[in-house]
């Protein structure tokens, strides 16, 4: 509102001024004025004759006044360029000098095309003499052809009927495709800082001739950078993520909103000449913004196809709002990451490869990033477990060599989400593999009381395991084979579990036999032999069991030489591979 007022102030003076410096020329000639010509809120005191001697539109006016009288008044508000563009035509009539620039050259073609003040009307007139000045001035420099370029914005569609914006656009296009290969000034780029002074239209226009002028594509993207920055500063040029900007107004943000969306439509199709932080402000950008799908999905592509080069800064930019802490909807980074890795996938697959197994080191490096990132959003108590384990599953689980990264960010989550219970935890966990952890993660993950108890039984064992077969349990495990033998020590570990139980069985047998013995101590000799035959059969049945079930028998070294027989069933054999 402030501004508005102080724009109207300015030109009402500016009105007022032209109004007085026109009376004071025109009264200098001693001859009373006849003609009241009004330009908006503006009105000049002029002579008829002086005016139709130079402009055919006036003539016009005052020959075809057809009831008799003599026109007195003239509604010329319609005019390009408005008061102050029709004083400098009016004086050009009367032969007073005034200057002719690069930023009222535009307007005064346009005016005299207006008032159809030609060369075929009189000669020298103020069509000739402006021409004369964009050819010979204004269009011999990049910086005089953008400003007369900029000044066509409100001459529309006048200035685009007489050619002047094509002109404009073509020495434009010249100049700076030479400056960018052949610079004459310091910085190289300063000639991007000219074109920014631009409307986006005439801006898109320029950059569209460079297209066509076979421009590189890092040239193109030099100059929407530099753009992009000048027009939406509050919005792209903080990578922090951090730092709040103000709130604006509704008829603002659409007109952002438009201008964005119009600068990602103008993106050259080579998709890694851009930064991908500088990408991902404008993907920031179009999610506050709220800017069409198409413009979103143009980005997250853009984004997916340099994804190897992203920083965990980068994707933190994509994630935040403006005040730095609020996430913002996450599916933008999860198309993303899908895309990339659908792109690895389809180049190993045309490579001939596996990309279950072999992953590429950009894969790795993904990974790497994502799981970092996972730590760092991880805080954040509106992060549910879906979310979370949607973004941690899209990476291939061979691109991680190790788990150690994921681990402390599910720690991160386990700590900012204490109210989850078992089953919630297993959840969390269950993107992670616990045999892929290093030395000092495992060490950590078998004290750590937030994690659920099967993990931590999955580390303790994992050590135990690797400390009887003798392997330095400091060097990077072999994940298949140790997961092989740990289902196989399962396996065992259960076998033993019912030999244990066939044996606790046993000996209640036999306590009862003796309790039996004991109190039938005076029965009769045929009895007892009877006795222990029944028990000597049992002993056999027994021993048949236990060896059915022995799981050491087929191959073990320690027990293939025992027989069954002889066996002093009252004392269980100990087993070195027994965990129970």
């Amino acid at each position: 509102m402030a501004a508005s007022t102080a724009t109207f102030k300015n030109t009402a003076t500016r009105l007022s001024l032209a109004m007085e410096r026109t009376n004071q020329w025109v009264f200098s000639q001693e001859i009373p004025t006849d003609l009241l010509v009004e330009v908006g809120g503006a009105s000049f005191n002029l002579h008829k004759f002086m005016l139709v001697a130079k402009s055919n539109y006036i003539r016009k006016l005052i020959m075809d006044k057809k009831d008799g009288t003599e026109l007195e008044r003239i509604d010329l508000s319609d005019i390009p360029g408005g008061a102050e563009i029709f004083e400098k035509a009016a004086k050009f009539c009367y032969g007073v000098n005034f200057e002719i620039t690069v930023h009222n050259v535009a307007a005064l073609r346009c005016a005299s095309e207006y008032l159809q003040m030609n060369d075929k009307y009189c000669d020298g007139n103020l069509a000739g003499r402006t021409e004369d000045f964009l050819s010979q001035v204004a269009l011999t420099s990049l910086s005089g052809a953008l400003v007369v370029l900029k000044s066509c914005e409100n001459l529309l569609p006048l200035a685009e009927d007489l050619n002047i914006i094509k002109r404009c656009v073509d020495v434009a296009t010249t100049k700076a495709c030479n400056e960018a290969n052949f610079p004459s000034r310091s910085p190289p780029n300063w000639w991007t800082e000219e074109l920014s002074i631009l409307d986006i239209c005439f801006f898109g226009k320029v950059i569209t001739s460079m297209k066509g002028r076979g421009a590189k594509g890092l040239t193109i993207a030099s100059a929407i950078i530099t753009y992009t920055e000048r027009s939406l500063p509050d919005l792209v040029r903080d990578h922090s993520g951090s730092n709040a900007i103000k709130q604006e107004s509704s008829n603002i943000r659409v007109q952002q909103r438009e201008l964005l969306e119009s600068i990602v439509a103008l993106l050259p199709p080579d998709k890694a000449v851009f930064p991908i932080s500088f990408m991902c402000c404008l993907l920031r950008t179009a999610i506050f913004l709220g800017a069409s799908n198409s413009c979103k999905t143009e980005l997250e592509k853009r984004i997916s196809a340099i994804l190897e080069h992203v920083t965990v800064d980068d994707l933190l930019i994509t994630s935040y709002t403006y005040d730095g802490e609020k996430l913002f909807d996450l599916e933008s980074v999860r198309r993303i990451i899908a895309g990339f890795v659908d792109k690895e996938k389809n180049v190993a697959v045309f490579n001939g490869g596996d990309f279950k197994e072999v992953c590429s080191a950009a894969t790795q490096r993904v990974a790497k990033t994502v799981d970092a990132y996972l730590g760092e959003i991880a805080v954040h108590s509106e992060l549910s477990i879906s979310k979370f384990n949607g973004i941690a599953n899209l990476v291939p689980k061979a691109a991680r060599k190790v788990d150690d990264d994921l681990y402390r960010a599910i720690d991160i989550y386990l700590k900012a989400h204490p109210n989850l219970d078992e089953i919630e935890r297993e959840k969390v966990c269950s993107v992670m593999d616990p045999l892929k952890l290093s030395y000092d993660a495992r060490l950590h993950a078998s004290q750590n009381k937030r994690l659920p108890v099967q993990i931590v039984l999955h580390a303790l064992y994992y050590d135990q395991l690797k400390i009887r077969s003798g392997v330095d349990d400091r060097k990077a495990p072999d994940a298949i084979s140790t997961r092989n033998q740990l289902q196989a020590d399962v396996s065992l570990a259960r076998e033993n579990e019912a030999l244990r139980t066939e044996l606790l069985k046993m000996k209640m047998y036999l306590s009862d036999m003796q309790k039996s013995g004991s109190s039938n101590s005076l029965g009769t000799t045929s009895a007892a032999t009877k006795g222990v035959k029944k028990q000597t059969k049992f002993f056999s049945s027994m021993s048949k069991t236990l060896g059915k079930l022995n799981p050491f028998k087929h191959g073990s070294k320690d027990t293939s030489h025992i027989d069954d027989v002889g066996v002093d069933l009252t004392k269980p054999r100990r087993r070195r591979f027994s965990i129970s």
